[in-house]
């Protein structure tokens, strides 16, 4: 038995949830870590596939370290269900009011990826889609400030359901959204696609960066346009099954 066999065994605590989704929750975890999404802080979460107002996450613990055993399930208040749980993540709240409002989506990440942090903190210079594989960022990625709700002394962390509420309702209907001085969270309607999302949406702000330092005094790169976008997102999107495999094979050697 292999170690990734051990690692995404279904505990007894979920028992009736189809042991493919936890296992592609413990390789969500991994695929991330190794791709410098997350390093030891940041998660990924799952609605629950049986009560929707539900979801699954891992317990306070670096993501490239989550198995199955890790895994909790929270209620619609973002509170862990049962006795005795185990230390949470704080932000958990982010999760739980997005999938309070978006019924659309069914995976939610949040991260601190350094390429993206720069973008959110230059008005001048908004995150947009620069290649094909980049395409679901669309024409606008919001910008998520605390500020708007929290005043200017916070820790810039999402503390609270009514912080959770803020971040979702400046998400909108976007698949990304920036966290200003914080990092980003990133949705979808399924898990391994939301994976992919964060994934590219990291390499998108890395060549972003160059090409913006490539450019001469008054020069913009040649960012896709709305439509571009669009086509390339429901193109690509359809190729989720293709990178997936590797991406967890990888994560376990």
């Amino acid at each position: 038995m292999s170690l990734r066999d051990v690692a995404v065994a279904p505990p007894p605590g979920l028992a009736g949830v189809d042991p493919a989704l936890i296992a592609d929750l413990v390789d969500a975890n991994r695929i991330l870590f190794r791709h410098g999404v997350v390093d030891a802080f940041g998660h990924v979460s799952v609605r629950h596939p049986l009560r929707p107002a539900h979801f699954l996450l891992s317990r306070n613990l670096a993501p490239g370290l989550v198995t199955a055993a890790d895994l909790v399930e929270f209620d619609t208040e973002s509170e862990p269900v049962g006795a005795d749980p185990p230390r949470v993540y704080l932000e958990r709240f982010l999760h739980g009011e997005i999938y309070r409002v978006r019924p659309d989506v069914t995976a939610v990440i949040h991260s601190h990826a350094a390429a993206v942090i720069p973008f959110g903190i230059v008005p001048s210079r908004r995150l947009r889609p620069v290649f094909h594989m980049a395409g679901f960022l669309g024409a606008h990625v919001p910008v998520f400030d605390i500020r708007c709700c929290s005043g200017d002394a916070t820790d810039l962390l999402i503390r609270n359901r009514d912080q959770g509420a803020a971040l979702a309702a400046s998400l909108g209907a976007a698949s990304v959204a920036l966290m200003r001085g914080h990092g980003a969270t990133v949705v979808a309607g399924d898990l391994r696609q939301a994976v992919y999302r964060a994934i590219y949406a990291k390499t998108n702000a890395e060549l972003q960066a160059a090409s913006l330092a490539l450019c001469a005094p008054g020069e913009m790169p040649v960012y896709l346009t709305e439509a571009e976008a669009a086509t390339a997102a429901a193109s690509i999107g359809g190729q989720i099954a293709r990178p997936w495999g590797l991406w967890v094979q990888d994560a376990w050697t």
